[in-house]
């Protein structure tokens, strides 16, 4: 009897142990088939941008007039888009939300006319530069054009300028200035062009597109307005899709072929055609 415990208890022991090995191993080799059904690839790249920045981002009838995305940022979103061999889906947002909804995880990237600037740099993470953004310039009527002849001449004048953005940074440090906040360009616009205020101030391209065309606006420039900037993509912080490595590698092509002289004369083509559509309320 006790031997026949014994022997009982052995094989009860052994069957423990081999069951535990099993279970141990079974557990292990199910751990890189969870991982492959938890990592799916990427098919779809969500970008998103504020429309109304021309020439970088903004919205044109096509030929069959629906209305559809342009601009230098959208071409460069394109061609990343391509280089992963995935589809491009676009979002329009305002300036001011766009890195609040990147890091809510809204957006795979944002291109938008962006400086990495060290306050952005706490909220996203950014890729090499894709492009470099001439200075900032004031847009005034060009019947006032000639009451400002230098730096010192917007003292006392009310200036307007896009919400979040570094021009309005800029404009919040000229002494004696009234700043305007205004979340879209198209508003900012529409207030130098009815004596609202007396200057906006935007991006160097952006403030040489609408005098191109707009007769009644003239694009000043002036010294105290910095030099040129550089221009990224913003990725939610901390780089969760491990994103950056491969958009690099896209800017690094991209600007091997030059391609951001080809997108601008693209953009350019397209000056007659877009329109001032403001970003949809959120």
């Amino acid at each position: 009897m006790k031997q026949t415990s014994k022997l009982i208890k052995k094989v009860t022991i052994i069957a423990l142990i081999l069951a535990l090995a099993v279970s141990a191993l079974a557990g292990c080799g199910g751990e890189p088939a969870d991982d492959s059904q938890g990592s799916e690839e990427m098919t779809t790249l969500i970008l998103g941008t504020s429309a109304d920045y021309a020439p970088f981002e903004f919205m044109y009838p096509d030929e069959n007039g629906d209305m559809v995305y342009g601009g230098i940022d959208i071409y460069t979103a394109q061609y990343i888009a391509d280089y992963m061999g995935v589809e491009l889906q676009i979002e329009n947002m305002s300036f001011n939300n766009l890195l609040t909804s990147l890091d809510k995880g809204q957006f795979d990237i944002v291109l938008a006319d962006i400086e990495a600037t060290p306050e952005r740099k706490e909220l996203a993470d950014f890729t090499d530069p894709y492009l470099t953004e001439l200075a900032p310039q004031f847009l005034v009527k060009a019947e006032n054009a000639d009451k400002y002849q230098s730096y010192a001449d917007f003292e006392g004048k009310t200036i307007g300028a896009q919400t979040a953005t570094t021009k309005l940074d800029i404009v919040n440090e000229i002494p004696n200035v009234n700043a305007v906040a205004l979340q879209s360009v198209l508003d900012l616009i529409k207030e130098v062009s009815y004596d609202k205020v007396d200057a906006i101030l935007v991006d160097g391209s952006v403030a040489q597109q609408y005098q191109a065309t707009n007769d009644n606006l003239v694009a000043l420039s002036f010294e105290e307005l910095g030099n040129s900037a550089d221009v990224c993509i913003a990725v939610q912080k901390g780089d969760p899709k491990n994103l950056l490595p491969k958009l690099n590698e896209a800017i690094a092509k991209l600007t091997e072929e030059n391609k951001i002289e080809e997108f601008k004369a693209q953009a350019n083509e397209l000056a007659d055609v877009w329109q001032e559509v403001s970003v949809p309320e959120e």
